[in-house]
């Protein structure tokens, strides 16, 4: 077997992780944030937007923690590519994000907002013709902590609820509002839909859908949506509602039963809701007996439903309840904060600068998304499955993580990359187009 001897340059620059040259490129170029940091007035220190530069490319490497700035303090490439004048130590970088996370997370919205409208993205539509934006609540396990807004889940885990909200069938991410754990999902809502509406107009003039679960089925969301023009689709809460009664009005309804298998049987019934020409549609499942012919003493009636502004004309009710199944995408979205950038457990004690962390997320997820549209889906990209979208993983390790050698000559940086990188061409249309 053929050993390896080990050596160190002690003047080559190579770094393992060459995609934070598009990164730094489209923070720079495609955002303000480097005038609107300014606002933030400090008298000495470090600079606002040396800071975000920083933390916004260790959040795109998979890196949330503080402590993982200490590797990159001297680090030529990382300070190059990001293009950080002054580099911070992780005390400092805690301590400047505790003082001003208030106010550096409006400032990071409106440059996740600019940043896709400045890529000029392609905003994917339904079969109805509406751009789907799917907002959800999704726990984030941070057990045996003291941080603050920790607090016990639906999930049955202590940890923070997020509500996050997702633009077309690519997953645009417009906001990622960090909340305590034990918040209901339909508390203060209508203010996230406040803060979303506006930056889903801004990318699209194509009509929107919101999609929901039951969690927001209020008369109160239903009302703010016909006020704003906005079509809606919510996975109806039967609370108390009596099953047998649903089956009584099916019957009375003419409704034609279909027997799914010998002692189970459903239909659908549809009718309007609150006054108006919205829908409340309702699939009632009746059962005599179990899946292996065991007969029930008194029918079993389950019920679900869906409340929709969309009428029969637009979307019949098989079509209605497909764009709900459709809703479910997003939860795919969630698993790539938590898991593909490390952000199940936040790094900070204190809930607003957690509050920042996900302010950066967002921002960084979608610049990654962008990444993997550009790059991942052409024929020169590497070889993988064919896909709609690539995860935020995918992107990662296919161009974060490009091992490339870092060149200075007559005043000009270049990237050399190696003779067999096999995703050197798409990586080359990525940047050359930010």
């Amino acid at each position: 077997m053929r050993t390896f001897k080990l050596e160190q340059s002690k003047t080559e620059v190579i770094t393992p992780h060459g995609g934070l040259a598009v990164v730094g490129y489209s923070l720079n170029t495609m955002t303000s944030l480097a005038k609107t940091s300014r606002t933030i007035v400090k008298r000495h220190g470090i600079s606002n937007i040396d800071l975000i530069r920083t933390y916004l490319g260790l959040i795109c490497l998979g890196k949330s923690d503080f402590e993982a700035v200490e590797q990159t303090r001297h680090d030529d490439f990382f300070k190059a590519a990001m293009g950080i004048k002054q580099s911070p130590s992780s005390a400092r970088l805690r301590q400047r994000f505790d003082e001003d996370a208030q106010a550096l997370i409006p400032l990071l919205d409106e440059a996740s907002v600019e940043f896709l409208h400045n890529a000029s993205i392609s905003v994917g539509t339904l079969v109805t013709g509406h751009v789907p934006l799917d907002i959800d609540v999704f726990p984030m396990d941070n057990s045996n902590s003291k941080k603050e807004g920790v607090a016990y889940t639906y999930k049955g885990h202590d940890g923070y609820a997020p509500i996050a909200a997702y633009l077309g069938t690519e997953g645009w991410c417009l906001g990622c509002e960090l909340r305590p754990g034990n918040q209901h999902a339909n508390k203060e809502f209508i203010h996230t839909l406040d803060r979303v509406l506006p930056r889903a107009r801004h990318l699209t003039e194509a009509p929107l859908l919101v999609r929901l679960d039951s969690a927001h089925d209020a008369a109160d969301n239903r009302a703010y949506f016909r006020a704003h023009g906005v079509d809606y689709l919510i996975k109806w809460n039967p609370r108390s509602q009596d099953g047998l009664a649903w089956m009584d009005k099916a019957h009375a309804a003419g409704a034609l039963w279909c027997h799914v298998r010998p002692g189970k049987m459903e239909t659908l019934v549809s009718e309007p809701l609150d006054g108006t020409g919205d829908r409340l549609i309702v699939k009632v499942t009746v059962r005599q007996s179990d899946a292996k012919g065991q007969m029930f003493l008194e029918p079993e009636v389950s019920l679900e439903g869906w409340t929709t502004s969309l009428s029969s004309e637009i979307a019949d009710e098989a079509t209605v309840m497909a764009l709900y199944c459709d809703h479910a995408t997003s939860e795919q979205f969630h698993s790539e904060f938590k898991t593909d950038l490390d952000l199940e457990r936040l790094p900070s004690g204190k809930f607003d600068t957690n509050d920042l962390v996900m302010a950066f997320a967002v921002l960084g997820y979608n610049i990654l998304r962008w990444m993997g549209q550009r790059a991942l889906l052409g024929p020169d990209a590497p070889v993988r499955h064919s896909a709609k979208r690539r995860r935020l993983r995918t992107v990662m390790q296919e161009l974060m993580y490009m091992a490339c050698r870092l060149i200075s000559s007559g005043r000009q940086l270049s990237l050399r990359f190696g003779r067999n990188c096999p995703g050197f061409k798409a990586f080359s249309r990525v940047y050359g187009s930010a």
